[in-house]
């Protein structure tokens, strides 16, 4: 059995620009950092809002072993068939609604190359955040409980707004996750590190997708609704892509972090 193996953790793919940045990625973080485990949010893949049962299939057979939603979990109806199906390794927030469809978690199973099984799971804020959300802290308190295993390898997606909410999230888990990887504004931080009692955290991993645009988002647009009030239509930014994540290394027998290093591959074009 392997002392340590590595997870890798893409951010936000926004749009057909973030897909052939990812694409592009993938052999040069398998040749760097050797991965075992492999995991992207997914919920900006319909042109930035949402996910598509075939942009979901695109991303199982590129080899991920799990996608994540945030707040956009929801606004694609034809994947909720998915994230209702046990099978299927996708998974919305944890702390919206009990009622609402979906999983909340994915369990990726132990292999040769992975000795443990892995727990991945996402929350939402609730500073600054449209979508209504229950108490992430204590969401993730519930789910640590629940899970077969009392020494589980878990890794939360913290999917907020303010930089705030997502370390208070990190250092109320320090110790009993792996680690805690901050999403949702799309800009990846400097701040990797491992926490004192073994928790890997980054504020943000950054987004998969045109960095020559506003959060991935054709300025023009943005900008005439910042200006104006107008309502507008976001089309897709262009130009800039790149595929942003990190890589955590874990120790397999306690299942706490070794390390965690940022992730930023340009798109090279041809």
């Amino acid at each position: 059995m392997p002392d340590t193996f590595a997870l890798v953790f893409f951010g936000d793919c926004v749009g057909q620009p973030g897909r052939r940045a990812l694409k592009a990625a993938l052999p040069v973080v398998r040749e760097r950092f050797k991965p075992s485990v492999w995991v992207v949010n997914g919920e900006n893949l319909r042109s930035g809002s949402g996910i598509t049962p075939d942009q979901f299939k695109d991303l199982r057979e590129a080899g991920f072993d799990a996608v994540t939603l945030g707040d956009h979990a929801f606004r694609e109806p034809r994947i909720v068939p998915l994230l209702d199906a046990p099978a299927e390794p996708i998974c919305r927030p944890a702390n919206l609604s009990p009622k609402g469809p979906g999983k909340r978690y994915v369990r990726i199973a132990a292999t040769a190359d992975r000795p443990r099984d892995v727990y991945v799971a996402t929350v939402l804020g609730r500073v600054f955040m449209s979508l209504p959300a229950d108490d992430p802290f204590a969401c993730v308190d519930n789910l640590l409980a629940s899970l077969p295993e009392r020494e589980a390898i878990v890794i939360i997606e913290a999917h907020m707004e303010t930089t705030a909410e997502k370390a208070a999230l990190a250092h109320h888990l320090d110790g009993r996750v792996t680690a805690v990887i901050g999403s949702h504004t799309h800009v990846q931080t400097a701040d990797a590190r491992v926490l004192p009692k073994g928790t890997a955290f980054i504020t943000d991993v950054g987004m998969c997708g045109p960095y020559a645009s506003i959060i991935g988002r054709d300025p023009k647009g943005v900008l005439r609704a910042m200006t104006t009030g107008v309502h507008t239509h976001y089309e897709m930014g262009e130009g800039g892509e790149r595929a942003c994540g990190c890589v955590v290394t874990i120790d397999a027998t306690t299942g706490r972090a070794q390390s965690i290093e940022r992730v930023d591959v340009p798109l090279v074009q041809g």
